[in-house]
């Protein structure tokens, strides 16, 4: 589980950090949350979903077909689509919510990336005037705009909510136990789309939701490149592993202690 502690120069001045060499601490999120303004992109090369959160609906990447698998990081590390998802590209940085409502800056202590002194390829997290150094800077810039990013988000997915065109999503895989539904995914409802009485079309197009519900339909078609990772991942695997596991997709590092947290 990721440990994060607010950087600040008396907890951090003296030590380095390395960048993650890859991203085999994704290894077992079977989808990741995305925020508005990389849905664009994201959507030309993974399959997008909504995950229910509490009350709220959330776009996210799939990235598996199973509980605890992400088919897009392979053995080594290395991740497997054209696309990597705002939600690791920082890590193992992220931003916190201080108890004056401030955003602070964090570093997971869990990721073994931390150095108590300089050496190697260790980066400082300050300068020599105790200033964030320029990478750091760079990171919180980066947060901050994905931060900015999720109010757009909710909105756009309260506006899909409130007109009914968010539906369940059912999935079915085959494997060696035969055929598997996977759940709790969801995903827009064309023909309610299609049927939106022209005052609601103009609200959702308003709350920059018309954008979000064609992305997520355009970016189905990915769904079949999962199914292939996950025949090449059970060939790869031993007899006793080739099975997938049953149960519905974890969804819970969505709401807490997760790479990225929707409040």
């Amino acid at each position: 589980m990721p440990e994060f502690e607010a950087i600040t120069p008396a907890s951090h001045g003296g030590k380095t950090w390395r960048a993650s060499p890859g991203y085999a601490f994704a290894a077992h999120d079977a989808v990741a949350a995305l925020v508005m303004p990389e849905i664009p992109r994201a959507c030309l090369y993974l399959p997008l979903a909504f995950a229910q959160v509490d009350d709220q609906y959330a776009p996210v990447a799939v990235q598996g077909l199973a509980p605890g698998q992400n088919l897009l990081v392979d053995a080594g590390g290395r991740w497997r689509a054209d696309y990597i998802p705002a939600a690791y590209r920082a890590y193992p940085f992220a931003l916190a919510q201080a108890p004056d409502g401030q955003q602070v800056l964090c570093f997971d202590r869990a990721s073994g990336l931390l150095q108590d002194g300089p050496g190697g390829d260790g980066q400082s997290f300050f300068d020599a005037d105790g200033q964030p150094a320029e990478r750091i800077t760079q990171i919180l810039q980066f947060l901050t705009q994905v931060q900015a990013g999720r109010a757009a988000t909710r909105q756009a997915c309260d506006a899909l909510r409130q007109h009914g065109l968010i539906a369940p999503w059912p999935v079915r895989i085959q494997n060696d136990a035969g055929a598997q539904d996977v759940q709790g995914l969801f995903r827009i409802d064309e023909q309610a789309l299609n049927e939106l009485p022209a005052d609601a079309l103009g609200a959702v197009r308003d709350a920059g939701a018309l954008a979000l519900a064609y992305c997520q339909l355009l970016s189905m078609q990915h769904l079949q490149r999962l199914g292939a990772l996950a025949r090449e991942h059970a060939i790869q695997q031993t007899s006793a592993a080739m099975r997938t596991p049953t149960g519905d997709l974890d969804l819970e590092f969505l709401n807490s202690g997760g790479t990225i947290k929707f409040h």
